[in-house]
C-alpha cells in the first residue's frame, strides 16, 4: 500500500527523479506503520528502479531515462549515447599493471596486462561498471586517456581500431562493491556483457565485462535473414 501511493505521488509528478522521498520516520507517522513496513516499502521500490538508496542520506527518486546501444551498430558507446542526449562521464577507480588469470592469458596471449575498473555516468547518474583487461603495450602507451575515456574510444583516438567484438550477454546479482558503486541494494539484478575487442588480424587488445543497471541502459540487436 505504501509502495502505491509512493509511485503514485512519482506518476502525477508530486516526486520528480531526484527529489528526496520521506525518511522512514516520516512513513510511520503518515501511514501508521512499524518501521520494518516502512523499510520494506522503500525496498520495494528500489527492487522496481524507482528508488535510490544514498546512505546517510536517504531515498531518492530514481531517473527513468534508459538508453540503448545497438550492438548492431557500427557505434561505439559513447558515440551511440550522444545520439540519445546521454553524456557518459568516466569515474576510474583501479588503473594498475597486474598477472592476468588463466583465461585471460588465453584471451589476450600475455601474461600480464592493465586491469582497469571504472564507473559509468549517464548524465552524472551511475550506470555501469566497466573492468576490463587492456594489451599491456597499449595500456602503457595511452593509460592517460584510458583512464578518462571509454577504452575503445580512447584507442581510436590514437588509430587503434577495432575490427570485431565477440560479445555475450548475461545475468548477475549485484555484490556489495558493485551495489555501493551503482547504487543498488544487495542482490539486485544487474546486466552483463562480456566481450573481447579484436583488431585487423584477429589481435585481441581488449578484454572485460560491463555490469549494468537495466533501468538505466538496454542493449539492442538487429537480425537480417540473408
Amino acid at each position: 500500500m505504501i509502495s502505491k501511493k509512493l509511485r503514485d505521488r512519482m506518476s502525477n509528478g508530486q516526486y520528480k527523479p531526484g527529489d528526496q522521498l520521506p525518511s522512514e520516520h516520516q512513513l510511520m507517522s503518515e501511514f501508521e506503520v512499524s518501521r520494518i513496513t516502512a523499510r520494506r516499502a522503500i525496498a520495494n521500490l528500489m527492487q522496481q528502479g524507482l528508488v535510490v538508496v544514498q546512505q546517510g542520506k536517504g531515498a531518492f527518486v530514481a531517473s527513468q531515462q534508459k538508453v540503448t546501444h545497438s550492438l548492431s551498430s557500427p557505434l561505439l558507446l559513447e558515440a551511440a549515447m550522444a545520439q540519445q542526449d546521454v553524456t557518459i562521464t568516466v569515474r576510474s577507480i583501479v588503473f594498475e599493471l597486474v598477472t592476468v588469470p588463466p583465461e585471460v592469458e588465453e584471451i589476450l596471449s600475455v601474461k600480464i596486462a592493465y586491469f582497469q575498473k571504472k564507473v559509468l555516468l549517464f548524465n552524472g547518474v551511475p550506470g555501469c561498471v566497466d573492468i576490463t583487461y587492456i594489451a599491456p603495450e597499449l595500456g602503457k602507451a595511452y593509460a592517460k586517456d584510458l583512464k578518462q575515456q571509454l577504452s575503445l574510444t580512447a584507442l581510436e583516438k590514437h588509430g587503434i581500431f577495432t575490427e570485431k567484438i565477440d560479445a555475450v550477454i548475461e545475468c548477475t546479482q549485484a555484490d556489495d562493491e558493485t551495489g555501493e558503486l551503482l547504487e543498488v541494494p544487495l542482490g539486485h539484478p544487474l546486466i552483463v556483457y562480456q566481450h573481447t575487442a579484436y583488431t585487423d588480424g584477429n589481435c585481441a587488445i581488449v578484454h572485460g565485462k560491463s555490469i549494468s543497471r537495466g533501468d538505466r541502459l538496454c542493449y539492442s540487436v538487429q537480425i537480417k535473414r540473408k
